[in-house]
């Protein structure tokens, strides 16, 4: 690359330099050393030790399990109800054009207004849910957000509405970049709706959902703010996802140096999974 090239590249790298590239190598540092809050203490050095408690605290690894439960059950049905709005909106329906606005809505909303309402819809007093419920007759209702056997699938079904429209919408213009030749061939052909769906559409698709799925169980994994807000990763530690167990011993209990492990646990972990996905891309790319 040549000078000219560079600096035309720089006013982009720059920022990412200094407000990514740098933040993570200073993480990193501070893993290895006994950082904690307070302005007269002194840092040490104390090598890998963060990580060898790290290993027997349950917890943490407690935090762990909770997390991939969360992303797992919050990316599986994202990509499936995504898919099947997708395909609804991929259709030639009148309106078509509102019912495509209003489906990106959630994806519209910053992560803690999603989180305030919610708590006003699982409110167990006023909320709309436990309304529904006795007006229905099927009891008095129940304190979802504080509930030991709730809590989890509360926060899960509200994570599953906020992110399904950025799922929805990436399929969506996969459905559209899919030859309409293909499937009007196939409908001469004989083939039905599964069968077209099969032959034509998911070949086309598959590309572009295993890239969104893989991006949207990242990002579910390393939630923070929708859980933080609707439960504070209680009651008794049923929704503490990493991040947050990561965020209350550095922030709450001034664990800076443990805290930074957590985060170079988490990375490596994500770094793995992207890993494998890079490489089941390239095997599927030399495949066809």
């Amino acid at each position: 690359m040549d000078h000219g090239a560079w600096f035309l590249v720089l006013p982009a790298l720059i920022p990412i330099l200094v407000l990514s590239v740098g933040p993570l190598l200073y993480g990193v540092a501070l893993a290895f050393t006994d950082a904690q809050s307070g302005r007269t203490r002194s840092t040490q050095w104390v090598g890998t030790l963060n990580f060898q408690d790290l290993l027997h605290d349950t917890l943490f690894w407690e935090s762990f399990r909770i997390g991939l439960l969360w992303a797992v059950g919050v990316t599986v049905p994202q990509f499936v109800l995504g898919l099947g709005l997708a395909l609804l909106l991929n259709q030639n329906l009148r309106f078509r054009w509102l019912a495509r606005a209003l489906a990106i809505i959630p994806w519209a909303m910053p992560e803690v207004v999603v989180g305030i309402m919610w708590r006003l819809v699982y409110n167990p007093d006023a909320g709309i849910l436990n309304e529904t419920v006795r007006d229905l007759g099927l009891g008095d209702g129940r304190d979802w957000l504080t509930g030991l056997a709730t809590a989890l699938p509360a926060v899960t079904a509200v994570g599953i509405w906020a992110g399904m429209p950025q799922t929805t919408v990436a399929l969506l213009a996969g459905l559209q970049n899919t030859p309409q030749e293909l499937h009007e061939a196939a409908a001469l052909d004989g083939a039905g709706a599964w069968r077209r769906f099969r032959t034509v559409t998911w070949p086309a698709l598959k590309p572009v959902a295993l890239a969104i799925t893989a991006l949207n169980f990242i990002w579910n994994f390393n939630s923070f703010a929708l859980v933080y807000v609707l439960t504070g990763g209680g009651p008794g530690g049923r929704t503490r996802l990493p991040m947050l167990f990561a965020y209350e011993e550095a922030f709450r209990y001034g664990q800076f140096g443990y805290a930074a492990a957590m985060g170079c646990v988490m990375v490596a972990v994500i770094s793995v999974l992207l890993a494998l996905h890079l490489v089941g891309r390239l095997k599927g790319g030399e495949d066809r």
